[in-house]
């Protein structure tokens, strides 16, 4: 089910637009602290308030958007003072989120990412064709203020686009399934999750400053993480990756050493991209597949108990047809 119902006491509205504009304006201070100037113009390889905005959109419901918008103007007011192009920035940061929300929501998405067509929704709906609203307002506003030049539209629409598809395929994930989790949560595996994260920890940091361009190394890590704790921990360790190669790229060391700016964001963007879509993916179909034999292993069950009802009469006590026999010892087996 996508959003909850719409809260009908004015305070209740008004204490969640602040908690949305808190964490918007939040998540745009952290996205801002690791910035790349492209043709003159300073941006961020992610931007985590679009996927924050998003988040919010699908769990609380169409009525937060007022928060959008007032956590947009915080962080534009935070940047120094707003001329007449801050409601077309406003306009932009606020309609390519509430666009993804209703794209998702006309295809039936569902927030816990179980089947592969709602990583699929996520990623072409909710990420790439919503944030070129968003990357093209605001770029066109900033052209009209005459704070862009116009003959550099092109490198930084892009950049600025995928800067916000990005945020949504990074962070709206994690945060969905941070908010879906059950807590508190299950320590069956907890030396398994302990062990990755050690990996993780000494892995990523190599992978994204070593000289030798070892990006790659992320992979395997990545296809553990999701073969073993799917969602969560794919998109966890793709956050950790990403945040790490984007302090990296941001410092000009590693596998982004001696590029140019523009090499560098296409070089970061490219990595990015290609983690967030192999982990969101790769959880779908592992979720989707074990969803699937959990049904099949249930309907097993019930048609052996329907089978051994039925035919209870027909056999001495205690013993059970040879077909239901059989259906025991698969269900065993499994």
């Amino acid at each position: 089910m996508v959003g909850i119902q719409e809260p009908r006491r004015p305070a209740v509205f008004a204490l969640r637009t602040l908690a949305v504009a808190a964490c918007y304006y939040a998540a745009g201070r952290l996205g801002l602290l690791c910035r790349l100037t492209v043709e003159g113009a300073v941006l961020t390889p992610i931007y985590p308030s679009t996927g924050v905005a998003l988040a919010c959109l699908l769990v609380f419901g169409l009525g937060c958007w007022p928060g959008v918008t007032l956590g947009a103007f915080f962080l534009v007011l935070s940047l120094g003072t707003p001329g007449p192009d801050v409601v077309g920035i406003l306009l932009g940061n606020t309609a390519g989120p509430v666009c993804a929300y209703v794209m998702l929501r006309r295809v039936g998405f569902r927030t816990d990412l179980g089947r592969l067509r709602d990583g699929l929704a996520l990623v072409f709906l909710g990420a790439l064709a919503a944030m070129l609203i968003s990357s093209t307002v605001d770029v066109v506003t900033l052209i009209l203020a005459g704070k862009l030049a116009a003959t550099h539209f092109w490198p930084i629409w892009l950049a600025w686009w995928v800067g916000d598809a990005m945020g949504v395929l990074i962070v709206t994930p994690v945060l969905l399934v941070l908010l879906g989790a059950r807590w508190p949560p299950a320590f069956a595996r907890w030396r398994e999750a302990l062990a990755l994260s050690a990996v993780a920890v000494v892995l990523v940091p190599v992978a994204t400053r070593s000289s030798l361009s070892a990006l790659f190394l992320v992979y395997p890590l990545l296809i553990w993480a999701a073969l073993r704790f799917r969602l969560a921990g794919s998109m966890l360790c793709a956050l950790f990756a990403s945040v790490l190669a984007t302090v990296a790229a941001t410092a000009g060391t590693g596998a982004f050493a001696g590029l140019s700016r523009v090499e560098v964001m296409v070089k970061l963007q490219l990595f990015n991209g290609s983690l967030a879509l192999t982990a969101l993916l790769l959880s779908a179909v592992i979720t989707e597949q074990r969803n699937t034999r959990l049904s099949v292993e249930e309907a097993c069950q019930e048609l052996a108990e329907a089978l051994e009802h039925l035919t209870a009469h027909d056999h001495p006590a205690g013993r059970a047809p040879p077909e239901v026999e059989e259906l025991r010892r698969a269900r065993d087996k499994r």
